[in-house]
């Protein structure tokens, strides 16, 4: 199977994703998700099963697709006025949407139905951009910002580290925790 685009498809494309999309939703929402099956959400969406399999080869690859598409953010990071502020908040948000009983469902759909990394790859960009944001305006005031790999890796990393493989409660405070150790470690004060 070929990778998935990374943008979003148009035309008739885009209408069939967003009709079988929306089967998954509703029909999680109404009988659970282990009610699901390519028919039941092909009969749905309107389409035929084989419309399904031909664009996600598989119900769980499908279900991967859903999931990405609800791990994008809605919006662009709060702008608090300062790097330690918007980080901060971004942060405790990212973590507490993650770490919430559909963001752990979401997460484990994502890289489950993924062979090829692109649903991955496309879950740390929407990451990267929103830390990408707050980077560029604090950067705009005049703030020393350190570099948006190092935020990824010493922030975000270790999130998702404790999401997938350590499962445990986790809190704001951690995120701040990972904010400030981040920022006094990677960005002395001048």
């Amino acid at each position: 199977m070929s990778p998935r685009p990374m943008t979003r498809p148009g035309g008739r494309s885009a209408r069939v994703q967003e009709s079988v999309h929306a089967a998954v939703r509703a029909l999680e929402a109404e009988q659970g998700r282990a009610a699901l099956t390519v028919p039941l959400v092909a009969a749905r969406a309107g389409v035929t099963p084989s419309t399904i399999y031909r664009r996600w080869g598989d119900l769980q690859e499908l279900l991967s697709d859903v999931a990405v598409e609800r791990l994008r953010p809605e919006a662009p990071p709060a702008d608090h006025g300062t790097l330690r502020t918007d980080l901060e908040s971004w942060a405790e948000q990212f973590l507490e949407e993650m770490a919430s009983p559909p963001g752990r469902a979401y997460i484990r759909d994502a890289l489950a139905g993924d062979p090829d990394g692109s649903n991955a790859g496309q879950c740390s960009a929407y990451a990267a951009e929103q830390v990408d944001v707050i980077l560029a305006r604090a950067a705009d005031r005049g703030e020393q910002v350190p570099d948006a790999e190092l935020v990824m890796d010493h922030i975000v990393a270790p999130m998702m580290y404790r999401l997938v493989f350590r499962p445990g409660p986790l809190d704001a405070s951690y995120a701040r925790g990972l904010v400030e150790a981040t920022l006094a470690g990677l960005m002395p004060p001048r």
